[in-house]
């Protein structure tokens, strides 16, 4: 058993193209435990998104000890984190090892996934919504 602490990504499992990219990222042993989190089933983790204003259907979140890595960030730190094997891995790194890098392409990453949730009909987890709602 590693004393590594766990990293969660907090993502929609609903999405093929989210849930592949999250099946095959990697992180290296020394940084921690990758645990996916289907954003969907609710739970403490998305009450914390929620409650930080994320809205969990424009990026995937990183829970990084206390701290959270949202859409570009998340992917950005998630590529520094890499093991880099594999030809997944490693591209990967090569695409969002920069800041820059992956605040650009990213919401075009974004955007492919909005338009496949809308192919596929699947409905948006819509977190922030759901938050305003309760405060009625």
């Amino acid at each position: 058993m590693s004393n590594s602490p766990d990293i969660l990504l907090v993502y929609d499992k609903e999405c093929p193209a989210c849930n592949y990219y999250c099946n095959l990222v990697r992180i290296r042993e020394s940084v921690g435990n990758l645990v996916l989190v289907d954003a969907r089933d609710g739970g403490p983790v998305m009450d914390e998104i929620t409650a930080a204003g994320l809205d969990i259907d424009q990026g995937m979140v990183l829970k990084v000890g206390d701290n959270l890595y949202y859409g570009s960030e998340a992917i950005h730190s998630l590529a520094l984190m890499s093991t880099r094997s594999g030809i997944f891995n490693r591209l990967c790194y090569f695409f969002f090892r920069s800041e820059k890098t992956s605040a650009v392409l990213y919401p075009v990453l974004r955007l492919c996934r909005n338009l496949l949730l809308k192919i596929l009909r699947k409905s948006k987890i819509n977190n922030l919504q759901a938050a305003n709602n309760d405060r009625f």
